[in-house]
């Protein structure tokens, strides 16, 4: 995954957009699959073609278009549900949860994927990537070192605060390394890339943000008694195990990106 992935950040652009794509599509299977699973009968056939309508307007630069393609989703979803022999409100809210969880934190790590220019592009992306995986590297080996109280044992047992905190000091050591490694390679380029004090912050608070996807991903598992979504990476789950932190991120590298104004 990781040769892919240095290989996608190389070509950029469609490319990579077309791998998030993918990377959605499996995930919203495997959600919509385990909520299945626990009994639940989410309406999934709207979330689908709001994905469709979603990709291309995010292709052509359509980003305001998102919202209201959302909005349509949710209405056309809970009037199945609504108009069902036994309409249930968990139902109204399983079949949202995976747009709100998967597709609309996919289309963050799509629209970062089609920035211009390339190397502000491979910054975030790198970012995107980094942040949370070296957070969760850190917060494993952290914890199972030092051990201490849980961080949240009703929905994880394994986790501790003393690998959330490990964890944290990954995400913000991985920050300032992409934006020391970019920059030394950005040439020319350097006056367009983030000031330093912004890899702290979106070291910080990615890496949060990255640690509470994971843990949300470990509660829908917990409630639908599932140990992995699948088993597309034997021994690593699947997509969306794979992926819970990154999504999660892509939403503050999004409004990262709206805050800056670029």
């Amino acid at each position: 995954m990781a040769a892919v992935g240095v290989l996608l950040l190389v070509l950029g652009g469609v490319w990579m957009a077309a791998a998030v794509v993918l990377v959605i599509c499996f995930a919203l299977y495997e959600e919509f699959r385990a909520l299945s699973m626990a009994g639940h009968r989410p309406v999934a056939w709207p979330t689908w073609v709001g994905v469709a309508l979603s990709v291309p307007v995010l292709a052509l630069d359509g980003d305001r278009l998102l919202i209201p393609i959302a909005v349509g989703v949710c209405l056309v979803t809970l009037t199945c549900v609504i108009f069902r022999a036994e309409p249930k409100l968990e139902d109204c809210l399983m079949s949202i949860l995976p747009l709100m969880s998967l597709v609309l934190t996919g289309m963050c790590a799509m629209k970062l994927a089609l920035i211009e220019p390339h190397v502000v592009q491979v910054c975030m992306l790198l970012l995107l990537i980094a942040i949370p995986c070296v957070g969760d590297i850190f917060a494993l080996f952290v914890g199972r070192t030092f051990k201490g109280p849980k961080l949240c044992a009703a929905v994880s047992p394994n986790k501790t605060i003393s690998g959330a905190v490990g964890g944290l000091v990954g995400s913000l050591l991985a920050s300032l390394l992409v934006g020391l490694l970019v920059w030394l390679f950005a040439g020319a380029s350097r006056a367009i890339l983030p000031a330093w004090w912004h890899y702290v912050l979106l070291g910080v608070i990615g890496g949060a943000a990255g640690q509470i996807g994971d843990l949300f991903a470990s509660l829908v598992k917990r409630h639908c008694g599932v140990k992995d979504f699948s088993n597309l990476f034997p021994g690593h789950g699947g997509m969306l195990d794979r992926m819970d932190s990154i999504l999660f991120m892509a939403l503050v590298m999004m409004c990262y990106r709206l805050l800056v104004g670029a």
